[in-house]
């Protein structure tokens, strides 16, 4: 899967988290992106087993989709509190490397830090 897939998963999840329902607008909205943007990463998604919809601006992840976007979520925080406490830059520069971060990482390196991690949490 692409970069951009990922991170339209990653938002839809994050959005869902917020508040219970997932519209077209509100991904367009998080991402920065345009609303025909995301009606063509919906198809993209929908074709590859990751999203469902009702009328086509409902947004609903599927298990295939939910296990992906946790996946990618789940490595976002940890590379987000991970340069936190590493670095000491603010949470907000954190965040938006480990974005960048986060889709290139190797599996045995997010592990690594994993480990890291819960040896140095306070």
């Amino acid at each position: 899967m692409y970069e951009s897939g990922e991170d339209y998963l990653e938002a839809i999840l994050m959005i869902q988290n917020e508040k219970d329902k997932v519209h077209s607008i509100d991904v367009a909205r998080k991402l920065g992106v345009s609303k025909p943007s995301v009606s063509r990463a919906v198809g993209i998604l929908k074709d590859g087993g990751y999203l469902e919809t009702d009328d086509g601006t409902l947004l609903k992840l599927t298990d295939k989709g939910m296990t992906k976007a946790s996946d990618v979520y789940g490595r976002h925080r940890l590379l987000t509190e991970f340069l936190v406490k590493v670095t000491g830059v603010p949470e907000e520069q954190a965040e938006t490397n480990a974005c960048r971060i986060e889709h290139d990482i190797d599996a045995d390196i997010v592990a690594g830090i994993e480990r890291w991690m819960g040896n140095h949490r306070d």
